[in-house]
């Protein structure tokens, strides 16, 4: 798999772009501030539907622009397809493909995979769970798309059995009873969308979590093991072994059963807070060096490993599905040492497809000679 083409118009800074890629590396050159980010930016949305610099769509146009457009030519297997992105802040987004309109944007999901690694992936370590929360669903859907469905689906019942829990805490706050007449059948649509996006988290650690172990291995041999796992906010109620690499499969029924009894133990509790404490929304990515957390245990080095082994862990994950991604390394060679530089290279240069970001060129290992591109005064010019 590999991009072609990448044109934009009114997306962040540009206001206009269009880049021709070429298998193999391509190295975007330019000093802070002049762009490049936000084209690699404009490929993880089409990839995506998202951002990982913002949550919402809203930085993403231009500023005194009303949309922005983003279309890649993606080539699969011979076979290229062309993927065209309305971003509207406030409206609904449009996509087409090969030019013809889809029911949803959604529907382009799949056509252009991507692994993006990037400064802000230090937050997968440091961060707050909802970073590794998303980092897997993100994976998750790259993986399946129709799991962009089922959190959608999820996040729907999440909030509106929310509004309900909270409506009915204040009632109660307030003296009264609060009406949670509605509850078992909000129940039961948690539970059951619940169940289908858990059960797919939990296979994904199990088939990640040995690529990331030998990630790590790789760039930091010197260090302790490291290790990734599921923590369910079903507790000891979740089916002994399920998301771990020698455990069963998830079981979707029995997970709706687990969450849907969890949820009646823990109603009252949710009534006074006024909110789901049962769900994938509560669940964690746990992160292990040796025995313990990633997280305030691991050096700053350390952290770094560990973000990059999660990415080339994806990478290698999905590598192995068949369909080999396009690696993008945003900005990340400044922050690594020269050990960690050469690891990321060396991983890199065998991809179909890489597309690295640098602010100085001599940030790039050697390993990585290819195509450059300067991107300066709102322009991107291929070097001789």
């Amino acid at each position: 798999m590999y991009v072609r083409q990448l044109q934009v118009s009114d997306f962040r800074s540009w206001v206009q772009a269009d880049v021709a890629f070429e298998p193999g590396v391509s190295v975007l050159v330019g000093q802070n501030g002049q762009g490049k980010t936000n084209l690699v930016e404009a490929l993880g949305y089409v990839a995506t539907l998202g951002s990982h610099r913002v949550a919402t769509d809203a930085p993403l146009v231009r500023h005194g622009a009303e949309h922005a457009v983003v279309r890649a030519a993606v080539v699969n297997d011979g076979r290229e397809l062309l993927v065209e992105l309305e971003i509207t802040p406030g409206r609904a987004n449009r996509a087409r493909v090969n030019r013809g309109p889809v029911p949803r944007p959604r529907e382009v999901l799949g056509i252009l995979r991507t692994v993006l690694f990037a400064p802000e992936d230090l937050a997968l370590v440091r961060g707050d769970p909802g970073e590794r929360r998303r980092c897997l669903d993100e994976l998750l859907v790259s993986r399946a798309p129709r799991y962009a469905g089922v959190r959608a689906d999820y996040e729907r019942v999440l909030k509106q059995r929310g509004a309900l829990l909270k409506t009915a805490g204040a009632a109660r706050r307030a003296g009264g009873k609060g009406d949670i007449r509605t509850l078992d059948v909000w129940d039961g649509h948690l539970a059951r969308h619940g169940a289908e996006l858990l059960a797919g988290r939990l296979d994904l650690v199990a088939d990640l979590a040995p690529h990331v172990t030998r990630a790590y291995a790789d760039v930091a041999p010197e260090s302790r093991p490291a290790v990734i796992g599921y923590r369910s906010s079903l507790g000891d109620a979740l089916p002994e072994g399920v998301g771990r690499p020698d455990g069963p499969r998830a079981d979707l029924a029995a997970l709706e059963a687990a969450l849907l009894e969890e949820l009646g133990r823990v109603r009252s509790q949710e009534v006074d807070r006024g909110v789901c404490l049962v769900g994938p929304h509560r669940d964690e990515l746990e992160l292990a060096l040796g025995e313990l957390p990633a997280k305030g245990y691991a050096s700053h080095g350390e952290s770094w490993s560990f973000a990059l082994a999660l990415r080339l862990g994806a990478y290698e994950l999905l590598r192995a599905d068949g369909s080999e991604p396009v690696l993008v390394l945003d900005d990340v060679f400044a922050e690594l040492d020269r050990r960690r530089r050469q690891q990321l290279a060396k991983v890199a240069s065998a991809a179909e497809q890489v597309l690295v970001t640098a602010a100085v060129g001599e940030d790039v290992p050697d390993e990585l000679a290819g195509a450059r591109y300067e991107v300066r005064d709102g322009e991107v010019r291929r070097a001789s």
